[in-house]
């Protein structure tokens, strides 16, 4: 890994790993365990200001996450209508994670996320004008849904390479653990705020609030310094793309964590079907409680994972994860009223973020800094693919056999997938973290 960004240097004397030792019953060693983290946010500038820039555009796209599927379901009625959104986003997804990972490796990674927040306004603007329209069309939802895919592929690689040059090695486990916190923060509260907001203030509003949270983020990423990249980066071709390609199919540890996210996502991912459980449960304010109790579940998980730096089977923990994911979600389709219903997703959302903070932790020890940008856009089409045919799969479902069925079947195949990708990975199950650092 090259030498790390300036700001991973200052205050040398004060650093501390993540993990300090405990003193045998110490009562302040096990509230180390129990509680994050914020050393990186104290000791380095310029991770501090991507996650205040990040955190707050995150928010904002969060309330755009409720309020496209929830203009969908009301301009269609129909589930399988708000799955296909995930299909208009796949293809686009899939060919811009690979071209922003390139990219990422190729040139200034601070001015991608810029260039790319700047389009990600544009496009909520445009979403503002078709719900002004007496009208509005249900093609534009289609089309701006696949463009932001397109603008999220080309930026998400950028921000996941620019840790790894911000923090240092010790540090990666507890920025990792930030950085989740910084999304489950947003995944509570920009749902939640949505559907107060479509339910009071109207979908064009709606929208507008996404598109003033950019301002926010542009500004954080201007005070923050340049990241070039690494003096051995050679411009983007699909040779350089492949070459990502080959590295990641020639580590097993990578390609469980990718393979095993897959198939949970894929099976145990209802969302699309939250517009129809939300109807019969009390409408657009039920609809944010469903898109934020998974993120409740990950703020819990993240807020107590300071014992994830002594975890060092690091592929065990994500497969057992993947299938409590699972298991939250049959609890979920289960559940005779909103309280369970919300329970269930609540569990969901802890796995899914443990498994989460495991996986990315994996791939920032494990990846060299000049690869990172490239295996950066095949973990984020590995993490985004499964939810993406999930939606399809579950709405397609749905449509034939009911919610209910569609949501606990899934939810018992993710259990049944990840018990059958743990067996076909055995290397992977096996990983642990202090062997790859030898």
């Amino acid at each position: 890994m090259t030498e790390p960004h300036p700001d991973a240097r200052e205050a040398e004397s004060e650093r501390v790993g993540p993990g300090p030792p405990i003193a045998p019953g110490g009562v302040r060693g096990l509230l180390r365990l129990a509680t994050i983290d914020i050393g990186p946010l104290r000791r380095r500038r310029d991770f501090r200001l991507l996650f205040i820039g990040q955190g707050v555009s995150f928010f904002g796209s969060m309330i755009t996450y409720v309020a496209i599927p929830f203009q969908a379901y009301q301009l269609s009625g129909s589930s399988l209508v708000v799955g296909l959104l995930g299909l208009a986003e796949l293809v686009p997804l899939l060919a811009a994670a690979f071209i922003g990972g390139a990219l990422a490796d190729a040139f200034d990674r601070r001015r991608l996320m810029q260039l790319t927040e700047l389009s990600f306004a544009a496009a909520s603007l445009v979403l503002v004008a078709n719900a002004l329209l007496p009208d509005p069309q249900l093609w534009v939802l289609f089309v701006m849904s696949a463009l932001l895919a397109t603008l999220d592929g080309l930026q998400r690689p950028s921000l996941d390479a620019l840790t790894p040059r911000l923090v240092e090695r010790d540090e990666l486990v507890a920025a990792g653990a930030l950085a989740s916190f910084r999304m489950t923060i947003g995944m509570i509260a920009g749902p939640a705020v949505g559907g107060v907001l479509v339910a009071t203030a109207g979908v064009p509003a709606t929208y507008a609030v996404d598109t003033a949270t950019f301002a926010v983020s542009l500004v954080a990423l201007r005070m923050m310094r340049a990241v070039p990249p690494p003096p051995e980066a050679e411009p983007p071709s699909l040779g350089r793309i492949l070459e990502g390609l080959r590295y990641a199919g020639s580590r097993p540890e990578l390609m469980g964590t990718y393979i095993v996210d897959i198939v949970a996502m894929f099976f145990g991912m209802p969302m699309a079907l939250f517009p129809a459980v939300a109807s019969h449960l009390g409408g657009a304010g039920v609809l944010g409680l469903l898109y934020a109790a998974p993120a409740v579940g990950s703020l819990l998980a993240t807020v107590t994972s300071g014992w994830a730096a002594r975890v060092h089977r690091h592929g065990a923990a994500v497969c057992i994860a993947a299938a409590i994911w699972g298991v939250g979600i049959v609890g979920f389709g289960l559940a005779p009223n909103l309280a369970l219903a919300l329970a269930g997703l609540v569990v969901a959302g802890g796995a899914d973020m443990v498994s989460g903070i495991f996986r990315g932790t994996i791939w920032n020890q494990t990846i060299p800094d000049h690869l990172r940008g490239r295996l950066a856009g095949i973990e984020q089409v590995s993490y985004s693919t499964g939810p993406l045919l999930g939606n399809v799969e579950s709405g397609a479902v749905a449509s034939l056999a009911g919610v209910r069925v569609s949501i606990v079947s899934g939810g018992v195949l993710c259990v049944a997938g990840v018990a059958v990708a743990a067996l076909a990975l055995p290397a992977f199950w096996r990983y642990d973290n202090r062997a790859a650092a030898e």
